[in-house]
């Protein structure tokens, strides 16, 4: 399976993309070596295989999510370039 340069301009036209004429065939020449590597990945005999649904047979231990405030409300606002009491002021960007 391979690509003409005609493909390649459709497919740069489309995802907006511009490459120069020396770039135009690397760019051919490595999506023709990825196409063919998929050519070669299609050809392969996978009817024994189980589908693969997680990369390993860990299961993910979290700690439990414990809520607690390590900031108070005025540490917060101490910083703030603009606050209004309780609040910080922000630049208005819907009109």
């Amino acid at each position: 399976m391979s690509t003409d340069l005609a493909t390649l301009r459709q497919l740069a036209h489309l995802s907006r993309l511009e490459f120069d004429a020396t770039k135009e065939q690397e760019m051919l020449g490595d999506l023709n070596k990825i196409l063919d590597w998929v050519d070669q990945l299609r050809q392969l005999d996978t009817a024994t295989i189980e589908p693969l649904v997680h990369l390993s047979h860990e299961i993910n231990v979290l700690r439990p999510d414990e809520a607690h405030n390590t900031v108070s409300h005025q540490e917060g606002l101490s910083n703030a370039p603009r606050k209004d009491s309780d609040y910080f002021r922000v630049p208005k960007v819907l009109e």
